[in-house]
């Protein structure tokens, strides 16, 4: 019997961003909502959107675009708020990202994933886990716990708790 199967590696949850493929870790994401009313922060850091209230908890809600200094557009009937989760100093903090579209949870073997390059990237790629391919598609899989520096995140979470 041929062992045509690969290990599976990696499952993700693949989003676009300005047309562009990215995805987290499935395992680092709790859900994915519909754009709803997001309540702005005063004085916040400029790609901080505001909050939601998540059934009682103030979740935080950062627009990725501005975040990565892409163009700026109108939602739209696929814009969704990722809610993630990321470990900072032994601690779990839950954040929600604004993404122009989800498109689904996807799986990938060990030949489908490389390493981030290391230059020619429009992010840094200390912020890139991986890259996926498949049928002739890049994805670009964050490091969620990478994307939000700890001074950064320590300043989402203070104006988050201030309201």
């Amino acid at each position: 019997m041929e062992q045509n199967q690969q290990k599976v590696l990696a499952q993700i949850l693949r989003f676009e961003l300005a047309g562009e493929h990215y995805a987290f870790d499935v395992l680092r994401t709790r859900e994915v909502l519909a754009v709803v009313k997001v309540t702005p922060l005063p004085n916040a850091l400029s790609y901080l959107s505001g909050v939601v209230n998540l059934r009682g908890s103030i979740i935080p809600v950062v627009d990725l675009r501005k975040k990565f200094g892409l163009p700026p557009t109108s939602d739209t009937v696929d814009t969704s708020i990722i809610i993630v989760e990321i470990q900072n100093d032994h601690e779990t903090v839950v954040i929600g990202t604004i993404v122009d579209a989800v498109k689904g949870v996807a799986s990938f073997d060990e030949r489908e994933i490389e390493p981030p390059p290391r230059f020619g990237m429009r992010l840094k790629s200390s912020l890139i886990q991986s890259i996926a391919k498949k049928d002739g598609d890049f994805i670009v899989i964050l490091n969620v716990d990478k994307v939000f520096a700890e001074d950064e995140l320590a300043e989402i979470l203070e104006r988050a708790e201030a309201t």
